[in-house]
């Protein structure tokens, strides 16, 4: 797949006038801006509505590029990249001094990864600098995983869309940082915890008081508007049926079908492989999202690494979403 030349050229001439740019990456789509544009940077954080502490990805074409972003490249952070670059792995590096703040949320850390999709390889070779990308919706809302996603939320905002169809993985990278010699996962992905440890030795999972922020890492994020709480698995069926008595409607994203149909109820069936849950969890959640429900109950998912990601995303969108709304009263 890659972006017709006209459609290139013109992403290219908005980067460098201080546009905004959507295009795809194999996780989800990035809201772009030339990373050493301040001004263009701040647009992101105006048309997102996201604070400026919260930190946004530096995406590079290649590793070769990240001495001109990091003053620290540990063994280690080198490693990662040789194994898992082009790929769904960003990095929390010690900054350069050139980085602005606008990047970096005021900390001395930058966040880097170099995206394996081909449009994006296409832009970031064509523009041949940084482009600094966040999801491209409303900050806290569900990332978009296709175009037509970033149309609907952001509209006139983004010069230019790079359409790339469906993303192929569907859920943001794995973040990875590094401070005081040591290794820490601070949001799970497609590369595992499992996977780095294998090829580290040795990997703390999750943040700590000295830990750097990182995009996604707010308890509530990636959320519906419509309020949504996780049913425990063998639950769902009853909690469906109590809560839809009287037609209220109600919405289920589950990992297998319903046991008996209800007419109140809309229910996805998302089935019971991680990988496929992941990459259609925010296109299903925007569907349920429309749907006039009053509410959104999802079925927990299974334990073990291969769901690590998708619990972490439903947990935060459950805190997002409608969050004090009560959805247990009767219609």
């Amino acid at each position: 797949m890659r972006a017709a030349p006209e459609d290139l050229q013109a992403a290219v001439r908005a980067l460098r006038a201080g546009e905004l740019v959507a295009f795809p990456t194999e996780t989800v789509y990035g809201l772009g801006a030339d990373a050493r544009n301040p001004a263009a940077v701040r647009r992101i954080f105006t048309v997102k509505g996201r604070p400026a502490r919260h930190p946004v990805i530096v995406h590079l074409s290649d590793a070769s590029q990240l001495a001109e972003w990091a003053r620290e490249i540990p063994s280690a952070a080198q490693r990662l990249a040789e194994q898992f670059w082009p790929g769904p792995l960003t990095l929390v590096l010690p900054r350069s001094a050139g980085v602005d703040d606008s990047i970096t949320g005021g900390q001395d850390t930058v966040a880097l990864r170099v995206p394996a999709h081909p449009i994006a390889q296409q832009l970031l070779t064509a523009f041949g600098g940084g482009i600094a990308a966040p999801s491209a919706n409303r900050y806290g809302r569900l990332s978009s995983t296709c175009a037509e996603h970033v149309r609907e939320e952001l509209g006139d905002a983004v010069k230019v869309v790079l359409d790339g169809g469906e993303c192929p993985i569907g859920l943001e990278s794995t973040i990875v940082a590094f401070s005081n010699g040591g290794v820490r996962l601070l949001r799970p992905g497609r590369i595992t915890a499992g996977q780095i440890g294998a090829l580290l030795g040795e990997l703390v999972v999750g943040a700590d008081e000295s830990s750097p922020r990182v995009p996604g890492s707010t308890a509530a994020h990636y959320a519906p508007s419509t309020p949504l709480r996780i049913v425990p698995a063998g639950q769902i069926d009853a909690r469906s049926e109590t809560l839809s008595q009287g037609g209220r409607r109600v919405a289920v994203l589950a990992w297998r079908a319903p046991l008996s149909a209800h007419p109140a109820v809309t229910w996805i069936n998302a089935g019971p492989r991680a990988q496929q849950y992941g990459h259609d969890l925010y296109a299903h959640l925007r569907l349920l999202d429309k749907a006039g429900c009053a509410c959104i109950l999802v079925q927990d998912v299974p334990d073990g690494e291969a769901w690590a990601a998708v619990r972490d995303r439903l947990r935060r969108a459950a805190a997002g979403a409608g969050a004090g709304a009560s959805i247990t009263e009767a219609p």
